[in-house]
C-alpha cells in the first residue's frame, strides 16, 4: 500500500516584526535548524513532498506546543 504523495506545511517566515492572529514567535528556533529568528505562521498548504526542498529539524516540544495552541484556536478545534 503507498501512501500519500501530499504533506501538509506551516509558512514559516523569519519577519518577527509582524505576528498576526495565529503565528507563534519561535523561542528556540535555532534547535529547529533556523538560521534567523523565525515565525510559524497559520498559512496552511497542502503541497506534493516532492516540492519540499530541505526539511527543518525536529521542532522543540515548547515550540511544537505553542504552535499546536495557535492551530487549535485559528482552526476552532476546541470547539
Amino acid at each position: 500500500m503507498e501512501g500519500r504523495q501530499e504533506a501538509v506545511v506551516s509558512a514559516i517566515t523569519i519577519n518577527t516584526r509582524r505576528i498576526l492572529t495565529g503565528d507563534y514567535l519561535m523561542v528556540d528556533w535555532e534547535d529547529s535548524g533556523l538560521v534567523f529568528p523565525s515565525v510559524a505562521t497559520d498559512i496552511l498548504r497542502t503541497i506534493k513532498q516532492s516540492m519540499i526542498e530541505r526539511k527543518i529539524q525536529d521542532i522543540p516540544p515548547c515550540d511544537l506546543a505553542g504552535i499546536e495552541s495557535n492551530l487549535t484556536q485559528i482552526l476552532e478545534l476546541n470547539s
